[in-house]
């Protein structure tokens, strides 16, 4: 199954001022089509041109890494750009991600704190999830294109803190995109429908 570049579900200077018609343009047009040009070409050759992304995630993940690592992020970013959305973020969460949270992540005060210091603590490029791991939710953080499917868990939310994700807007200010992105961008109906997949 060929990876497409899936169209933006919003106009690039919608997620202003937390994130900028620029970071977006190159993010998007940029960095996750070389993923998918790059990740359609080493499929191919590795004869898993036919598998689904989730399956060519799992199966190149410790056996052929460039090809892991192009099939990871765009899976990582076809799940980012719909996990955003403009007058996003906030605690009204929807009634049974708000039940999930308190139950499994101590409420949404604490999700908050260490969801972004899983994204502020992961060292060079990465992601912060929150994820699904044997019926449970928990936080987890993973470097490079790496998520939790190769870790026996399903992502519901997921904050990409590469460089090219906040650098323009935020410099080196890593700590202050992530409260951005946690107060003003999460899409919850996205997380919402994410959640009931992993645990349907």
């Amino acid at each position: 199954m060929a990876f497409t570049l899936p169209e933006l579900p919003y106009a690039y200077d919608a997620l202003g001022p937390y994130m900028s018609a620029e970071t977006l343009e190159f993010h998007h047009d940029k960095h996750h089509q070389a993923y998918v040009t790059k990740g359609n070409e080493l499929a191919e050759k590795a004869g898993m041109a036919d598998l689904s992304l989730e399956e060519i995630v799992k199966k190149s993940y410790g056996t052929d890494q460039p090809l892991f690592n192009n099939a990871g992020q765009h899976y990582n970013h076809i799940h980012f750009w719909k996990w955003m959305k403009p007058n996003g973020g906030g605690k009204s969460l929807p009634g049974k991600l708000q039940t999930a949270f308190e139950s499994d992540l101590g409420g949404y005060d604490k999700f908050k704190a260490d969801f972004e210091a899983a994204g502020a603590g992961q060292f060079g490029s990465g992601w912060a999830w929150v994820a699904v791991k044997n019926g449970k939710l928990e936080i987890m953080k993973t470097p490079n294109g790496e998520n939790p499917l190769v870790h026996g868990a399903v992502p519901i939310l997921g904050v990409d803190v590469w460089e090219h994700s906040y650098y323009i807007d935020y410099r080196n200010a890593r700590p202050k995109y992530l409260s951005a992105f946690v107060d003003n961008l999460i899409n919850w109906d996205h997380v919402l429908e994410s959640y009931e997949t992993a645990t349907a």
